[in-house]
């Protein structure tokens, strides 16, 4: 065997091993599991699903040009912010229950309190990414864990499987503690293989409404992104949520670029209380999956909510802007839209009710 052969076979050897580390890795139970069985039967019904994949209602564009490749290696020099950033930091175990609220935990996660029910919104406290060294907290920001959260969550609300905002360590961590998981199609089957009861899941398609209890209804809504946490793509649903209590009714806009669902959304409920919006985490590469900051005051004018919020920043650098750059931005559509919005911050907690906002209790060192 001449010296050329030996080299061609040591190469072809090492990528071999590569692949096949690459292979094991993706099989361990924080990628979850791709739906079988029934729930597939039931998925590929759907009129949304096409080609072996999900797809959105509006053509969706997010596959990068070469001059968009040559954009993602060009970053604002204050990506991440030079301090730690301010947070507070509550007792969450013994916030007032009679009173309407949300705390924010950076990024897509926080905590509602609504007529006397917690609902816990895209949780990610330990594990953003398939590996612990991307994606990382910003200083300041990795102060909230699992053991943090209030004894008992009613309802844990997953927009998408995405890493940044399906944390399988966190959610693990907070099996016993929660009643029930309300997920988009497909999602289920993660949680089924993470050891989740079956009896537990309330997995949902687009425009399908599902009754909480007496008074608490939830509805799965259209939003206009993509999903997968491994390299088969689309094959669970993504979602938006209109939460009607009975006090007040909430749209969580999970991710999503602009489209025509707004406006539907809003002519369907006209009456949302407060909408929380994606602001952050934006390309124009691929400005048709997350919400770029020209089209967040349209948002919330097409879906005519009273207040806004605003999430999906302040917490990773998942794209290239100043890490800042989606606070001005809010207050910039505030302005030019005439909008209601709330600016909280980390760990803030904001009282909610339909008159007005109320100021945070004193935060526990």
């Amino acid at each position: 065997m001449n010296k050329t052969m030996k080299i061609l076979l040591i190469v072809v050897a090492v990528i071999a091993l590569l692949v096949l580390v690459v292979y094991l890795y993706t099989r361990l139970p924080r990628f979850g599991r791709l739906p079988s069985g029934e729930r597939l039967e039931k998925i590929q019904k759907l009129p949304y699903y096409k080609d072996g994949k999900f797809q959105n209602t509006e053509p969706t564009q997010r596959v990068l040009s070469m001059k968009g490749l040559k954009t993602m290696f060009e970053f604002d020099e204050r990506l991440s912010p030079d301090s730690a950033v301010y947070v507070e930091k509550h007792d969450l175990k013994n916030l007032p229950a009679d009173k309407d609220y949300m705390v924010w935990f950076g990024h897509s996660s926080y905590l509602l309190q609504l007529s006397g029910k917690k609902f816990l919104v895209d949780p990610v406290f330990l594990q953003s990414s398939p590996v612990s060294f991307v994606n990382k907290p910003f200083k300041g920001t990795d102060v909230f864990k699992p053991e943090d959260l209030p004894d008992f969550i009613d309802y844990l609300i997953i927009s998408h499987d995405h890493w940044d905002h399906l944390d399988y360590k966190t959610v693990t961590a907070l099996k016993d503690r929660i009643r029930k998981v309300i997920c988009p199609i497909g999602v289920g089957e993660h949680f089924e293989r993470w050891g989740f009861s079956k009896n537990k899941l309330v997995e949902l398609c687009w425009n399908e409404e599902y009754v909480l209890e007496n008074d608490y209804i939830v509805d799965c809504l259209e939003a206009r992104h993509f999903s997968g946490r491994g390299f088969s793509q689309n094959k669970s649903l993504w979602a938006s949520y209109m939460l009607t209590t009975p006090s007040m009714r909430v749209y969580i806009g999970g991710d999503s670029g602009y489209g025509g669902h707004f406006k539907q959304i809003g002519e369907r409920f006209n009456d949302i209380d407060l909408a929380i919006l994606e602001n952050g985490q934006y390309n124009k590469q691929w400005s048709d999956i997350h919400c770029m900051p020209e089209h967040l005051g349209e948002a919330v004018r097409d879906l005519n909510a009273e207040k806004v919020i605003t999430v999906h920043h302040s917490k990773f650098a998942l794209a290239r802007h100043a890490w800042d750059e989606p606070l001005k931005n809010e207050l910039e559509a505030a302005e030019q839209y005439n909008l209601n919005l709330i600016v909280t911050e980390i760990g803030k907690i904001t009282y909610l009710n339909k008159d007005r906002i109320t100021e945070p209790i004193d935060s526990i060192q």
